[in-house]
């Protein structure tokens, strides 16, 4: 009876739906006879050691894994296994377009520009929830940067709202940072806790502004230029442990370092397509030995620096695979050097380890 059913159909639909139905009861055939509870039933993947540089050198960087989605964190049960491979089903919450990301305490916070939404994905606990899909004022459009105080309160920028959000560390919506028409196109975004400062960089507006926990403007810093201190489109952030302020001037082909208080000290990088040359500079972080590592999203990897900006070692290259970027923005190094870097096109958050000494 069903098949005469769906007759009117086209011949492909019926060869598919017979076959869904004939995996269907496969799959009711397999579950009522084995109970599959761990993700010790599915089968294992090959285990990939990636290391930069190559040997015999001694290995610097190791690629460690990937979080596409919520069951890279959560896992699934063999019965989900079983659905996706065979049936091709599956529930999981997948990344669309990760913009950047904040890492602290076996969290991870990645800023879906394209799912317009905050992931966070809690490694310790196996969870993962989502913020800022809920319509309403605590909604997102288009995040871009986030970044997470010592009190667990999340900070967001949605450039297409032109605001700064902060939620709760359960992800429910506290407050707008900033006064409306403060911001143009407000992107990167980082904390200094100790001094209690939200440093927001308005890449329309080619500046900085630095903030409290309350709002309050405390002082701006850069204008548009090609100068110390001026910049051209900036659009990544990011605070070392000495305070220091790392700005990414993207279209200065440069990262430019300031004190906390907005002063320029110096910078990294210069235009070019060779080591050491800028041509996208993006996402920018810093190691525990103050190394300085800079995304570049037009050679799709990350170049390393030491403190006095010279080259130490890039990683990485344009690809799909295990260890590959293609078209990488965001990056934050977390207290245990673990790397985590936001790769917009393969719709993932790649995980690399630090490991430690460079020689001075």
């Amino acid at each position: 009876m069903l098949f005469t059913k769906i007759l009117p159909q086209k011949k492909e639909q019926v060869k598919v739906k017979g076959k869904k139905i004939f995996f269907n009861c496969l799959l009711l055939l397999f579950t009522s006879t084995f109970t599959f509870t761990c993700l010790s039933c599915a089968p294992k993947t090959e285990q990939v050691e990636l290391f930069w540089p190559q040997p015999p050198d001694e290995p610097r960087i190791k690629w460690v894994g990937w979080i596409r989605g919520e069951k890279d964190v959560v896992g699934e049960t063999g019965k989900e296994w079983l659905m996706r491979s065979v049936v091709g089903e599956g529930t999981d919450v997948l990344l669309a377009r990760p913009y950047s990301v904040f890492a602290s305490k076996g969290r991870v916070y990645v800023a879906d520009t394209g799912g317009s939404k905050i992931a966070v994905y809690d490694t310790v606990n196996k969870k993962a929830y989502y913020i800022g899909k809920k319509a309403g004022i605590g909604g997102l459009s288009k995040p871009i940067g986030v970044v997470v105080d010592g009190e667990g309160n999340i900070y967001v920028t949605d450039s297409s709202q032109d605001r700064v959000i902060v939620y709760n560390q359960n992800g429910d919506y506290k407050y707008t940072l900033n006064k409306k028409g403060q911001f143009k196109q407000p992107t990167g975004i980082a904390i200094n806790e100790s001094l209690g400062r939200i440093y927001v960089v308005d890449t329309h507006r080619h500046n900085v502004t630095a903030m409290n926990k309350n709002g309050d403007m405390l002082f701006e810093f850069g204008k548009r230029g090609s100068n110390e201190g001026e910049f051209n489109y900036p659009n990544s952030i990011y605070v070392d442990r000495r305070g220091l302020v790392y700005v990414s001037d993207t279209l200065n082909f440069r990262v430019q370092i300031f004190d906390p208080d907005g002063k320029f000290i110096r910078q990294i990088g210069s235009i070019g397509d060779t080591p050491g040359r800028l041509a996208r500079p993006k996402g920018v972080a810093v190691d525990s030995d103050g190394n300085t590592y800079i995304v570049d999203a037009a050679f799709n990897n990350v170049q390393i620096f030491d403190r006095e900006g010279t080259l130490l070692l890039f990683f990485s290259s344009m690809g799909i695979g295990p260890g590959k970027l293609w078209l990488p923005s965001g990056i934050f190094i977390d207290e245990k050097d673990t790397i985590y870097i936001a790769d917009q096109l393969n719709r993932r958050i790649d995980i690399f380890q630090y490991l430690r000494h460079f020689p001075h």
